[in-house]
């Protein structure tokens, strides 16, 4: 697979198509939300925050799109097999939720009588503020976590739709090292040296059915930090992929992957079992061992999205630079979604 490097500049032409198509190392085209052409009911913006360690995680959402917006917290708790979501939907905010342009900096604040949540960020640094009441059974969760970036390269696609005026740039920053807690009812968790967490910042204007497959890996392992970024199904992808391998301070390009999950004996996909995600050129050989299963289904008018974020430990290796990087029971995520929005 031919993969196309992106240049610097700015991101959509006068009639709110994609200047080029492919990948980057940083967020090297400008996005700016005024020169959408397309629908504005299409424009989807949002940044989701993923914390963990090898006891708990967290995962904070905040989206805009447009037509609806979208408040959201996660706790996992891994050595039980349990987790917990609450979600607030908003109407018609249509941009109000006033997302930065750039994830170099700026900062995103929203609150009800239920929440609030802020993300502030300045010079690489993002403090992540949040309390919201009543998450389930009457416990309420607050946490306060401060996030610092590792290195300096990151998943960065600029990626079209097979329809004119559609498209997703997506940014997704690895191994961001994490300092802080949580509270969730009498339970409090602190977040030291071994927590890791990553961002997934995305822009776009977006078809209404899509299916998409996403997993992300950040961890430690005999002294090094490793992690990566693999996906597809994000729009048109034959331009290049979003997969990238992350070793200490180097960022490596990988190639295809298809994420294959099994089937019980209705022949019904088994998210609970063993995945293989792997590459036709064999640099990506990895197990998927689910212990949670994070499902949702909203299903509200036109609107649904059926989401299975599952959690659960990698091992395999991945081949970069013809070196075989083994990874051995390490705790990330690998999802499906399938939406209509």
């Amino acid at each position: 697979m031919k993969q196309h490097m992106l240049n610097k500049g700015p991101l959509l032409d006068d009639k709110g198509n994609l200047i080029e198509a492919g990948y980057a190392f940083s967020l090297v085209k400008e996005y700016n939300r005024q020169a959408i052409k397309g629908l504005k009911s299409r424009i989807k913006e949002w940044d989701y925050y993923f914390i963990n360690d090898n006891d708990y995680g967290v995962a904070l959402t905040i989206d805009d799109n447009s037509y609806m917006g979208l408040v959201s917290v996660s706790v996992l708790d891994f050595k039980n097999k349990k987790d917990v979501t609450k979600s607030y939907m908003s109407w018609l905010t249509f941009g109000k939720t006033n997302f930065p342009s750039s994830s170099e900096n700026g900062d995103i604040f929203t609150e009800t009588k239920n929440y609030s949540m802020y993300f502030q960020n300045k010079n690489g640094k993002r403090h992540l503020v949040c309390k919201m009441k009543n998450v389930s059974k009457g416990k309420d969760f607050e946490c306060d976590i401060v996030l610092n970036q590792t290195l300096d390269k990151s998943m960065v696609i600029s990626t079209p739709f097979r329809k004119k005026r559609h498209f997703y740039y997506n940014q997704k920053i690895n191994l961001l090292s994490a300092r802080g807690y949580f509270k969730y009812g009498d339970l409090t968790h602190q977040f030291d040296k071994q927590a890791l967490g990553v961002l997934d910042w995305g822009r776009g204007v977006w078809t209404y059915s899509n299916t998409w497959y996403w997993s992300s890996l950040n961890a430690s392992q005999e002294g090094h930090r490793l992690g990566f970024n693999l996906g597809y199904g994000f729009g048109d992808t034959s331009y290049a992929s979003e997969n990238m391998f992350f070793y200490d301070d180097e960022a490596y390009k990988l190639d295809d992957v298809v994420f294959v999950i099994p089937k019980d004996n209705k022949n019904k996909l088994d998210f609970l079992s063993n995945w293989t995600l792997k590459s036709k050129n064999n640099d990506i050989d990895l197990i998927f061992e689910p212990i949670i299963d994070r499902y949702s289904n909203t299903n509200a008018l036109i609107i649904q999205s059926n989401q299975h974020q599952v959690f659960g430990y990698f091992s395999g290796s991945i081949k970069v630079n013809y070196k075989i990087i083994k990874l051995d029971h390490l705790l990330g995520f690998a999802e499906m979604v399938k939406n209509r929005w």
